[in-house]
């Protein structure tokens, strides 16, 4: 499984500088309101060291009460402007979050198919989820509580240095213990937290396969085997988090330990100064207090910047679905024809691998019908992709009408060629919704044909008829019913290419036939390709490929095929013979 991209540093630092672009009067207003508590919050200390200079010097009870009435107002005013400071930048917050989510769906819908499929669901959910959460809470409450307590920490060190240098210089004492360590912590931190999202993404990715295939485990006595894998996921996972927080120990731990040393510098030094006339009692109070009341900010500064490593490694994550290349645009210019043509398609899943496919020529005319057979592992599914553009041929050409079929424009290619896998997917939404992916414009009438169409008959028991709401919490769909809603889509897309991977293999056999037979009334003049594994739709089909270790070894009809005896023949026999004696 091939992940995928994460962005470096430089994009995520760009993308950083073009979303407070975006927002720039929003984060001014933020700026302007924090700065001002911040300001606000500056004159208690100096009016307490104001008070404690006042009553040495003899000063009367009315003055201390002005100062104190003085200190309650700039407690207020600070508290109000915090108040509507962080009500800002909520709001600053879940506007960029929903951009985000919004620039992540666009994102991540324009992704190529076979990039999706290569990188596996654990890694995109991971990203969509995980990771999108994270960096919302970063945007919403890390960054501005980072540029916020910066601020707020610039003032209350620049207000003790104007109280006298001396103490300005003292102030500084545990500066060089905690630039170290957080120097230290940065340059480890990032790589850390991105394992860690890899190990997580890997570890959602076996939890999903394993619970979405749960009765293959179960059928094929892989259970151990599973649990082995995933317990081998946990434990990476483990080893990253324990990474990470061994960073977390030794960084909290230095910087909880700097932070009594200003306080006690600064009366040392304060005192030093206080008895030889160089500084009053009250302003090394002040200073005193400064550097106490600076605590808190440094603590969130420094408590948030290990969030904000977490949140700029997820970041790099959302941002590296964007890195990767979009289907090019193509080509919507008119073809010669529907006529689908392969020509010498080798294909292999890796740039080193082994060929899965080799030397594919093939040739389908428009609304012909072809069925490709074949035993598991031969190669079908991946004709299929390549028939449709989804993966394109390491060698050779797949065309249509003359035009690479990956040269299409993704939106033309569509138009023209459907493939239906037995993997099909209900949307959580009512079946109106669920079909009007396939023809948004289409009538409430023709949905209801489509449905008749493919033998869909539980829509008739449906208790709102097309307002009917699917998915969790709502009506749940078997196997057999979501595959036949997949057909009904295609019947409403109506293209003049389809490729059917194996498309009623949920369908019991009798539901099959007859859902096969009304497709084919209905698609008659259009190219159908079935991958067959009832071999009754290669009885139907105008022409048989057979399909064995990668390579096409017949092409017939299947009566030239039976006559000829060969590998299709003894698998119409194998086939004629098991449902002759399991009859359903």
């Amino acid at each position: 499984m091939t992940g995928l991209p994460v962005a470096d540093r430089r994009t995520v630092r760009r993308a950083l500088r073009e979303l407070i672009s975006r927002h720039r009067r929003a984060v001014g207003l933020v700026l302007a309101l924090h700065c001002a508590a911040a300001v606000a919050g500056l004159a208690p200390p100096w009016l307490l060291g104001a008070i404690v200079d006042r009553v040495t010097g003899g000063a009367g009870v009315a003055t201390v009460d002005r100062l104190a009435l003085a200190i309650t107002g700039c407690v207020a005013a600070s508290a109000v402007l915090t108040r509507y400071a962080q009500y800002a930048g909520h709001r600053f917050g879940e506007r960029a979050i929903a951009e985000l989510r919004e620039e992540f769906v666009s994102r991540t819908l324009g992704l190529p198919v076979s990039v999706v499929e290569r990188a596996g669901s654990g890694d995109l959910a991971t990203r969509s989820s995980v990771d999108v959460a994270t960096v919302g809470t970063t945007v919403r409450e890390v960054v501005p509580t980072i540029v916020i307590a910066s601020v707020q920490l610039t003032l209350l060190f620049g207000a003790v240095f104007l109280l006298h240098p001396l103490l300005g210089l003292a102030a500084l004492a545990s500066l060089p213990s905690i630039l170290a360590v957080t120097r230290w912590y940065l340059r480890r931190a990032s790589p850390a937290y991105l394992a860690e999202g890899a190990a997580s993404a890997e570890l959602t990715e076996t939890l999903t396969t394993t619970a979405e295939g749960a009765r293959t485990v179960e059928a094929l006595r892989l259970t151990d085997d599973r649990v082995r894998h995933g317990t081998t996921r946990v434990a990476v996972l483990w080893q990253a988090r324990r990474a990470t927080l061994a960073l977390r120990t030794v960084f909290f731990s230095v910087v909880e330990a700097s932070y009594p040393l200003p306080v006690a510098t600064v009366l040392l030094v304060g005192g030093f100064l206080f008895a030889r006339d160089m500084v009053s009692l009250g302003a090394v109070v002040a200073a005193a207090l400064y550097l106490q009341q600076a605590i808190e900010p440094l603590d969130r500064l420094l408590i948030w910047t290990e969030q904000a490593q977490r949140g700029f490694a997820s970041y790099a994550r959302v941002l590296g679905v964007g890195l990767v290349p979009p289907e090019p645009p193509g080509t919507t210019a008119p073809s010669r024809g529907e006529r689908l043509v392969v020509r010498g398609a080798r294909f292999s899943y890796s740039d080193d691998g082994p060929d899965v496919l080799h030397g594919i020529d093939l040739e389908v005319q428009p609304g012909e019908r072809l069925a490709v057979v074949g035993p598991s592992g031969a190669g079908k599914s991946t004709l299929a992709r390549l028939l449709a553009g989804i993966d394109a041929p390491r060698h050779g050409v797949v065309s249509i009408g003359g035009c690479p079929v990956t040269d299409l424009d993704p939106a033309e290619r569509r138009r023209r060629i459907a493939l239906v896998t037995q993997e099909h997917h209900v949307f959580i939404g009512s079946v109106r919704d669920n079909l009007s992916f396939a023809a948004p414009d289409a009538s409430d009438d023709q949905m209801r044909a489509a449905l008749l169409t493919v033998g869909a008959q539980w829509f008739a028991d449906l208790p709102d008829d097309l307002d009917t709401q699917l998915g969790d919490g709502a009506r749940q769909l078997g196997a057999a019913e979501a595959q036949q809603l997949a057909l009904a889509r295609l019947v409403l897309a109506d293209p003049h290419t389809l490729i059917l991977d194996e498309a009623t293999a949920a369908l019991d056999p009798t539901t099959a036939r007859r859902t096969e037979r009304a497709l084919a009334a209905v698609l008659v003049g259009r190219t159908v390709i079935a991958i067959a594994h009832r071999l009754n739709t290669a009885h139907d089909a105008d022409r048989v490929a057979v399909l064995a270790d990668g390579r096409i070894t017949e092409i017939g009809s299947h009566d030239e095929l039976v006559a000829a005896g060969g590998a299709y023949a003894a698998l119409w026999r194998s086939w004629h013979t098991q449902v002759d004696e399991h009859p359903r």
